[in-house]
């Protein structure tokens, strides 16, 4: 397979902003924290670190940022999708550039491509770039689902090696196992079905919940992958209440009131996302207190 793909659980970072301004300090804190913590992967620039409000040289600044911190101790991923497929072509020629190990492509959302659109567009930026590309199927966001037999048909291609299913089907990843077999790797975007993936085939997960308890989440997939699936069962229902309080408004508006909560960043988004409210504030605060996160810095 090509490229310095990963197993167990990939962090979404979020993107730390202080004002209006990307909050440098904070970023590479929260890398440091992440890779002491022992996760095995970083996405930057995903869909948690807000980039569509991002001007391209906060990008390139962001990415130059993480790879002089990260400095090879775990891959850089770098999210450089787009409805523009130019655009997601050369976001991702610059990624590569400015040091990312691998991409992930989001199925460009708005448009609502037909299957051969996706197949020309994902084609496309697999063929600007030499790394692997992870693609990424998250219908809830985009309005359009890339299905397992267009996954498959796309991994021919030799960049084109993983995907990150997010679909939250459980027949998702049965339908890529049987399709895909070991040629794809396959990662579970849902922090709430990673046994599931698992035992489904899936490598491990690119979360948003590993922000908060990157440990935690490293160890899960870790348990799996070392036959400890009773362990990851338990880690993965401990943990649900947890998973349940950081989705309950739009990612990543609570993921970044609970890093907030913890001090590791102020809670500071771009319009048009807004702070959580204070209902959620505090059933997300409780979730933390029961899951002993709170005083983790």
């Amino acid at each position: 397979m090509h490229g310095n793909l990963f197993y167990g659980c990939a962090t979404a970072l979020v993107t730390p902003f202080r004002g209006n301004r990307v909050d440098y300090d904070a970023l590479e804190a929260l890398i440091d924290w992440q890779i002491d913590s022992g996760i095995d992967a970083l996405v930057i620039l995903g869909t948690t670190g807000e980039p569509s409000t991002l001007s391209p040289s906060e990008r390139s600044a962001i990415l130059e940022c993480a790879a002089a911190r990260i400095a090879g101790r775990v891959p850089l991923i770098a999210g450089t999708g787009s409805n523009d497929t130019r655009r997601a072509e050369g976001q991702s020629r610059e990624a590569q550039r400015l040091g990312a190990d691998a991409l992930l492509v989001v199925t460009p959302y708005y448009n609502k491509a037909s299957r051969a659109g996706l197949m020309a567009h994902f084609t496309a930026v697999a063929d600007a770039v030499d790394l692997p590309v992870i693609l990424y199927n998250v219908p809830g966001r985009t309005g359009v689902n890339l299905s397992p037999e267009a996954v498959a048909e796309l991994a021919k291609h030799p960049n084109l090696c993983a995907v990150k299913e997010a679909g939250g089907s459980i027949r998702a990843f049965t339908d890529l196992a049987r399709l895909c077999g070991e040629g794809v790797a396959v990662y579970c975007g849902n922090d709430d079905m990673v046994v599931p993936a698992m035992a489904l085939g899936a490598r491990g997960a690119i979360s948003v919940a590993a922000n908060v308890i990157p440990a935690g989440m490293h160890a899960m997939a870790a348990d799996w992958l070392r036959g400890e699936a009773k362990r990851c069962l338990d880690a993965q229902v401990e943990y649900l209440p947890l998973i349940d309080a950081l989705f309950s408004d739009v990612s990543p508006i609570p993921v970044k009131a609970a890093l907030s909560m913890m001090g590791r960043i102020e809670n500071t988004l771009r319009l048009p996302l807004c702070p959580l409210d204070d209902e959620k504030s505090a059933r997300l605060r409780e979730a933390m207190e029961k899951a002993g996160i709170m005083d983790r810095r």
